[in-house]
């Protein structure tokens, strides 16, 4: 949906904008900065770096500022405009999510995808949308971190976490190089968590010419005229097989293991403000029963995702179609399946993401010392030991690392795990937009009480040298030596 005029009821960006300056101002925030200032070396030490400018980033920086840490910066190795999946491996035509969502608005109504649609193309047009473009949607975070003025630097990697004493140094190249050192940190890193693409053993070793993850940046126009195979029934391969099919591939088909297609999002059935603050409050029990009922019934790709691929007439669907080997032959692959060998130019795997943080350099020197779920937070009675929930990390209340054996690392208690690899001890408030502010909050109430804490003694030294006066002292009159004097009479 295009609107490329506003209507009379819109009152544009600029009235929105000082409504909202208007509404920080009622509620003073940003809040007054109060972390004692730190140098290392003669440089300044961050309060609390942010790694990610997608929405959880985005979303945590704008809490971290709000509650007077100041002293943050967030990086992104993507330019800007394109951090997180929306214009890049997101490559669905809306958002699955209800338009009426928050999102990372933090309690303001004003900071809202629904108040920036409405001041630019009215009222009638909102009621007229159904479901929002994802590229509208990106187009609406980068006027969220504008608008809030957030300290996001694009095209920096972080190449190396390293604790060092009670700091963090982390070794930056890109746009910025060099080593800096910070407090806290943050990794928000989206979908793919701390681990990254999961790769099916079947595709180990196949040249990489001949098939891609879909969270790849794929040459969709190379596939015009070329046969494909999609793995998966989800969302993302649904999407995948789209964007291929209307790049003109000759065929698509979908490899799908399950005998029946996913239907009901149980999640979303049970979607509430208890789910949202209640659910990392559970035993692990609980918390292991959601997660893997979850699993085991699987979310359902989009109705509209899924029209969008069986419109075309080259598209089938295999289901009870369980792969078992992938080789090369010639100039393209030969996949052994369930139901018998199939041949393909191209394989898009829709396979998801993986937990597995000791495959990504930057994590190197902490990877060995983080408590995931199998270091005996899972017990057997809990249900199905699915992989991809015993390597999620076992995190703390307000999302840190723990450690797998108790001061080998201690640093990792200052390192907050806030993206989808958190879910399953915190629950879906730190990847999806429904509570990614409920999320944010939950994550800078605790490194606020943690960077409190840390300089308690600051703090008491601050409260005994305060000494600006409320009182002149010309505010009464002293009856003692009245009273002394009535009392010699």
């Amino acid at each position: 949906m295009t609107h490329s005029a506003a209507p009379a009821t819109a009152i544009g960006l600029q009235a929105l904008e000082e409504r909202l300056q208007s509404d920080l101002e009622l509620l003073e925030l940003p809040a007054k900065s109060w972390v004692p200032p730190r140098t290392l070396h003669g440089d300044t030490v961050r309060d609390v770096v942010v790694i990610g400018g997608g929405m959880c980033g985005l979303a945590a920086t704008a809490k971290l500022l709000f509650t007077g840490i100041s002293n943050v910066v967030a990086y992104d190795a993507a330019p800007a405009g394109e951090e997180g999946p929306w214009i890049t491996f997101a490559r669905m035509e809306t958002l699955r999510s209800p338009k009426t969502l928050h999102g990372p608005a933090l309690g303001l109504p004003q900071l809202t995808f629904r108040a920036w649609f409405t001041a630019q193309w009215g009222a009638e047009a909102w009621q007229e949308l159904d479901k929002i473009p994802k590229n509208q949607w990106m187009d609406y975070l980068v006027w969220y971190r504008q608008v809030l003025d957030l300290p996001v630097r694009n095209n920096v990697r972080i190449t190396a976490i390293t604790p060092i004493d009670d700091l963090i140094a982390l070794d930056l190249t890109g746009a910025e190089t060099g080593r800096i050192y910070t407090r806290r940190l943050v990794l928000a890193t989206g979908r793919s968590g701390l681990g990254g693409a999961a790769i099916p053993d079947f595709l180990q070793g196949v040249d990489r010419r001949f098939w891609a993850h879909s969270a790849d940046d794929i040459d969709f126009a190379a596939l015009s005229g070329k046969s494909v195979a999609v793995i998966g029934a989800g969302a993302s391969s649904m999407d995948n097989a789209a964007t291929a099919l209307e790049a003109g591939a000759a065929a698509v088909d979908m490899l799908i293991r399950r005998a029946e297609m996913p239907r009901i999002n149980k999640m979303t059935g049970i979607g509430s403000q208890g789910v949202v603050h209640g659910m990392h409050r559970l035993a692990d029990d609980w918390k292991w029963k959601f997660v893997d009922y979850t699993s085991a019934s699987q979310t359902p790709p989009p109705r509209s995702s899924t029209l969008r691929v069986s419109r075309h007439p080259q598209a089938h669907f295999y289901l009870n179609c369980g792969i078992m080997a992938v080789r090369e032959e010639g100039e393209g692959l030969a996949i052994t399946t369930t139901q018998g060998e199939k041949h393909y130019d191209f394989l898009i795997a829709a396979t998801g993401f993986a937990n597995d943080f000791n495959g990504r350099p930057e994590f190197a020197a902490v990877a060995p010392f983080i408590r995931s779920w199998s270091d005996g937070r899972y017990t057997p009675e809990m249900g199905t030991p699915r992989a991809s929930m015993l390597d999620a990390p076992d995190l703390g209340p307000d999302f840190e690392f723990r450690e797998k054996v108790p001061g080998t690392c201690p640093q990792l208690a200052h390192i907050y795990c806030f993206n989808d690899a958190a879910m399953l001890t915190h629950g879906k408030v730190s990847g999806d937009i429904p509570a990614v502010s409920a999320g944010a909050e939950r994550l800078v109430r605790g490194i606020t009480a943690s960077l409190f804490a840390e300089d308690v003694a600051s703090h008491y030294a601050s409260l005994q040298a305060y000494d600006t006066p409320e009182l002149q002292g010309d505010e009464w009159v002293d009856a003692s030596p009245l009273l002394k004097k009535e009392n010699a009479l």
